[in-house]
């Protein structure tokens, strides 16, 4: 049996789109990391050289990047979130 990839919710402090996107991750009953990075300017630098995105919350799915709240919710409307969890 192989193990879903892990999903990776990197937030900031004070973040309503942060909170939207781990609600909705929980209401699928998602499980999630979250990585604060609110007082790490550094590791914020790599992320966003990383992703190419400045906002938050960045949303992977193992090396994946599904992007951000907006992302991550037009993802669950079509069904391509479940599909990017199982693959």
């Amino acid at each position: 049996m192989s193990q879903s990839p892990a999903i990776t919710v990197y937030t900031t402090n004070a973040c309503p789109y942060c909170v939207r996107a781990k609600a909705l991750l929980e209401a699928r009953g998602i499980a999630y990391e979250e990585v604060n990075l609110g007082r790490d300017p550094e590791t914020r630098l790599e992320l966003s050289q990383r992703t190419g995105m400045m906002t938050f919350p960045q949303i992977l799915v193992g090396d994946t990047v599904v992007g951000g709240f907006d992302e991550l919710a037009a993802a669950d409307r079509s069904g391509r979130l479940s599909e990017i969890i199982a693959a």
